[in-house]
């Protein structure tokens, strides 16, 4: 599975315009539609946590933040964060899938 580039970190929003962060870890100071974090402002400057932004997110009801482009059809943000989730799972073992074992009874 590979990871779409265009990802929120903090959301999951997978159609953001760039990568929130260039190769040299630059930032796109692009804001997520979805969350409304902005890349290069909210992290660089003002010091939030992809996380603590994401707990704060979820915890304000994970609403749609951008006025101006409306959430795209089916938008789910639960299904969005479970999407990440999997994402970084799947980065941490370095792209082989977890391992599940079956106990038999």
């Amino acid at each position: 599975m590979k990871i779409p580039l265009n990802t929120c970190p903090v959301c999951g929003f997978d159609q953001l315009a760039e990568s929130p962060r260039n190769r040299t870890g630059g930032a796109s100071m692009e804001i997520c539609s979805c969350c409304g974090f902005q890349f290069g402002v909210s992290d660089d400057d003002q010091g939030v946590s992809y996380d603590d932004y994401r707990e704060r997110w979820i915890a304000g009801g994970m609403a749609w933040s951008s006025k101006g482009k409306k959430a795209p059809k089916g938008w789910n943000p639960q299904t969005q964060l479970g999407a990440l989730a999997r994402l970084a799972t799947l980065k941490r073992v370095k792209g082989r899938p977890p391992r599940f074992s079956m106990q038999l009874l």
